[in-house]
């Protein structure tokens, strides 16, 4: 162990005092949002509320949850995440895989063809085509097909497998009789945990805040997901259409209510996201560089 001298002490503490007031800085917004979803929409509506919540009130999420979509929203959500992300996973990770071994034939072509089509795109219109003539309109795939695979990521992916994994692990398990796919198996994705950590977390990310694809292929409601609906409750409270449940109130005390639900709105769709993060954390922490070789 090398001893730290005085000189990097005193840098170390620098690192920690601005590392510190940059967190402080990310958080603000956070905390300020949340005290004022928990906070009595009359103070909230006045701008009296900083980074502590005052008057305890739950009226904002309970006009929200009162909505007949959320938990609608939440599910089907939730499916296109689980559901999403699988097939993402695995239609990224068999990309990568072939382009990142030496004795792929054309293995230069076929990444130019990929790299391609992230400069050229047919564009909206022609998409919305192919999605209809596939007859995904109106379906769950709707939400889960298109954009299901990601050249960038498949780039980070075949980077991370080229770079990290050694070549020999490969030979040795060819020279032992296994085939490509057994290597796949058995070789790779075990010593992928931290890539796979990653692009999961960039998939469940994704799908969660999902929300353009819902405008073009879910005419019907029963399919959209969490973001559409809390759109629409968002758009309500603007235009004072706050539901029966608010249908005794005068429009002042809408107008009170509406500020609330705002954030209110912010708090119920960024939760889920915060309290899955924690469980990837010690993957980014290893960093997209842990080697495969030890010793």
């Amino acid at each position: 162990m090398v001893e730290n001298t005085g000189k990097d002490k005193v840098f170390n503490w620098i690192i920690y005092l601005v590392m510190g007031i940059y967190a402080f800085i990310t958080l603000l917004p956070l905390l300020f949002v949340l005290a004022n979803s928990f906070s009595n929409p009359i103070l909230v509506y006045r701008g009296e509320v900083g980074l502590i919540p005052k008057e305890f009130s739950l009226d904002g999420y309970a006009n929200v949850f009162r909505h007949d979509g959320i938990i609608r929203g939440y599910l089907n959500t939730l499916m296109y995440t689980v559901i999403g992300t699988v097939i993402q996973l695995v239609l990224q990770f068999t990309a990568a895989y072939p382009l990142s071994r030496r004795d792929l034939k054309g293995k230069g072509v076929v990444n130019l063809y990929f790299v391609l089509t992230m400069f050229l795109s047919g564009g909206m219109i022609p998409t919305y085509f192919v999605v209809k003539n596939l007859q995904l309109i109106n379906t769950i795939w709707a939400m889960i097909i298109p954009g299901c695979v990601g050249v960038y990521n498949i780039i980070i992916i075949r980077t991370y497998i080229s770079s990290t994994i050694s070549w020999e692990y490969q030979e040795a398990a060819m020279i032992d009789g296994a085939g490509p796919i057994k290597t796949f198996v058995s070789i790779i994705i075990p010593l992928c945990k931290p890539i796979i950590a990653v692009m999961t977390l960039y998939a469940i990310v994704g799908y969660w805040n999902s929300y353009f694809n819902s405008l073009l292929y879910l005419p019907d409601d029963k399919y959209w997901p969490l973001q559409r609906w809390l759109t629409r409750i968002l758009i309500n409270s603007n235009t004072g259409d706050l539901g029966s449940g608010a249908g005794q109130l005068g429009q002042q005390e809408q107008a009170m209510l509406s500020e609330s639900i705002k954030y209110v709105v912010i708090v119920v769709a960024t939760v889920p996201i915060l309290l899955i993060y924690p469980f990837f954390q010690k993957f980014f922490e290893k960093g997209l560089m842990v080697g495969g070789l030890k010793g």
